[in-house]
């Protein structure tokens, strides 16, 4: 139970670099005139998943949630309604947003959701790097 809590900690941890990273690249970018809005929650998922001991669930939805949270408020801060600029009227007029900006904020959190499970922990024997050649086999 005790490294399961440390495994999401540290996904936090990670998610919380990443997301900042994606969220400042992404004015960046954007003052380039490219719309990447992709890219803070993949870049959340990728930070999150990079500090995960093993591979969890429990950190994949996390980082999904997350992602989704990061794309909406990075959306707002972006492009804020004119009528009215508060976050609240921007939450309860979502569905207003062009479509290709509801999927870019979608497809964010599913990679946020994706690269935050983790990755499966390499065996040392389990290793291909490690297999034995014909001639060690036969010893």
């Amino acid at each position: 139970m005790q490294t399961r809590l440390i495994n999401l900690l540290l996904c936090l941890m990670g998610a919380l670099g990443g997301g900042l990273l994606g969220y400042h690249l992404f004015f960046w970018i954007a003052g380039y005139g490219f719309y990447a809005l992709i890219l803070p929650g993949a870049l959340l998922g990728l930070g999150g998943g990079a500090l995960c001991r093993q591979k969890s669930r429990a950190g994949g939805v996390l980082c999904g949630l997350l992602a989704l949270g990061l794309g909406v408020y990075t959306e707002w801060r972006f492009a804020p309604f004119v009528a009215d600029n508060s976050f609240a009227y921007f939450l309860m007029h979502l569905h207003e947003l062009t479509p290709i900006t509801q999927l870019m904020i979608a497809a964010g959190a599913v990679f946020g959701y994706w690269f935050g499970q983790g990755r499966e922990e390499v065996r040392r024997e389990d290793d291909p790097r490690k297999a034995k050649t014909p001639y060690e086999v036969r010893g």
